[in-house]
């Protein structure tokens, strides 16, 4: 399991990067912790580089630390490092890595300095969750390229089983708006449910591939789980970003318009809460769909940064994390999933799965709600993209239904804001009436 080495799309981004930049730029990789961000910067440095070192700031000593105390003497440094790690580095043929940087606050401030003396590159990773804590009293080097990374999305999950032609054909269909076919679909979806329950975490598909057993999946996602968990106490002692972290699958089941903070957190000051809440979303385990209270294309103006909903940044940790305090015979959602026998009340499972898919192809969150006429319920849009100047309105289905009357009193609402109209759900490709029937595993082609 451990020498599996999974094709990720960040991949080519570092390849531009090291084109574009040639060294006047250091990359800094961040997201949260095991999305495989340190795997997947060894294996650039493998393959592009004459040689590389690999500064790991959480297993290093003082030896290493301490060489940044002083960077008047760069020439030192280096000759310093080849000789602790046994490693020839050779001018603009050579990466140096400074893994989990964040624990080593010398090292990120370094970068300008090192970039400026341009005889390697300078590549750096660490987690949003402890990169919010080191900035603190520093400047942050301009000299940084960043890029974030995210877990596995399906075409990476169907790259790791050996399937690479699919989503070609999957471009071509959404560009004609053709149907995919019956039997395409049925071995597609079936695919997709078993990525909902492995999720996008490295580790865990690794698991799954090794093992083809989802109750061991499922310990290594508990085991992840742990790690977040005890990362979020670092930073919040008392416990309250973990149990905000633990309250989101349970909001999101009782088909709330919003995520309730003081419902969640019942004691400290409002300030103190949103505080702890943004270091959550910093760390990239969560994911932030704003509401948009009067929606138009510029999108972003118009949120309401106090009604928000929340998800999990990873569906496969959503689905072990819904049923965390119970044992893994006991959670449903994977029976159901793999039966095709999702029920409505499971619904937010999908919703969760569209948010991942539609931040991991790059878009930020939003949502909408308005009156229904003549009543005291509202209709909702469960997501809220702009494209060209136009609004791009989407609502999820988990089941076969195709009724959208929130869509279409959208439509109606936003007549000369609307562009394209999406139903996201568990069947065949279709457009009809201006609206796109979208297979929920081509949400990330949006």
């Amino acid at each position: 399991m451990a020498d599996l080495i999974f094709k990720r799309k960040i991949y080519e981004e570092m390849s531009q990067w090291k084109k574009t930049f040639n060294g006047r730029r250091a990359l800094l990789i961040k997201g949260a912790r095991r999305v495989g961000k340190s795997t997947i910067v060894e294996e650039f440095a493998k393959k592009e580089y004459r040689s590389y070192i690999l500064i790991n700031f959480a297993e290093q000593g003082k030896d290493v630390i301490s060489l940044f105390d002083d960077l008047s003497d760069i020439d030192y440094i280096m000759l310093r490092l080849q000789l602790i790690f046994h490693t020839d580095l050779y001018v603009r043929d050579s990466v140096i890595i400074f893994d989990e940087v964040q624990l080593c606050l010398k090292a990120r401030q370094a970068i300008k300095h090192l970039v400026l003396d341009g005889r390697y590159d300078y590549i750096e990773t660490g987690s949003l969750l402890t990169l919010r804590e080191s900035v603190k009293g520093m400047v942050i080097p301009s000299e940084e390229k960043i890029l974030e990374m995210y877990p596995m999305d399906f075409e990476e999950f169907c790259w790791a089983l050996s399937d690479t032609t699919t989503f070609g054909l999957l471009r071509t269909v959404l560009k004609n708006l053709e149907a995919i076919g019956q039997a395409a679909f049925r071995r597609l979806i079936r695919t997709f449910r078993l990525y909902m329950l492995v999720g996008g975490m490295p580790q865990s598909v690794a698991e799954y591939l090794s093992t083809n057993n989802l109750k061991i999946v499922d310990e290594v996602k508990r085991e992840i789980i742990d790690l977040y968990e005890a990362d979020f106490y670092k930073f919040d002692p008392s416990g309250r970003a973990s149990h905000i972290f633990d309250s989101i699958p349970g909001s999101l089941s009782k088909n709330t318009k919003r995520f309730s903070l003081n419902g969640v957190l019942r004691n400290g000051t409002s300030e103190k809460k949103e505080e702890i809440l943004m270091r959550l979303i910093d760390s990239c385990t969560v994911n932030i769909a704003y509401h948009c209270s009067n929606p138009d294309p510029g999108i972003a103006l118009s949120k309401d940064m106090d009604t928000y909903k929340l998800f999990i940044a990873d569906t496969g940790l959503f689905v072990t994390l819904a049923f965390k305090n119970r044992k893994f015979t006991e959670n449903i959602i994977y029976e159901k999933l793999l039966d095709d026998k999702l029920s409505s009340n499971l619904g937010y499972v999908y919703e969760n799965m569209v948010a991942q898919m539609l931040v991991g192809s790059g878009n930020d969150l939003f949502y909408t709600t308005f009156p229904k006429p003549d009543s005291v319920h509202k209709y909702e849009i469960d997501f809220l993209l702009s494209r060209n100047g136009k609004l791009c309105p989407i609502e999820v289905k988990s089941g076969r239904s195709t009724v959208h009357s929130s869509l279409n009193a959208f439509i109606a609402k936003y007549k000369k804001l609307t562009g394209c109209s999406y139903l996201i759900y568990p069947r065949d490709l279709k457009a009809e009436d201006g609206i796109i029937y979208l297979p929920v595993f081509m949400t990330g082609l949006i």
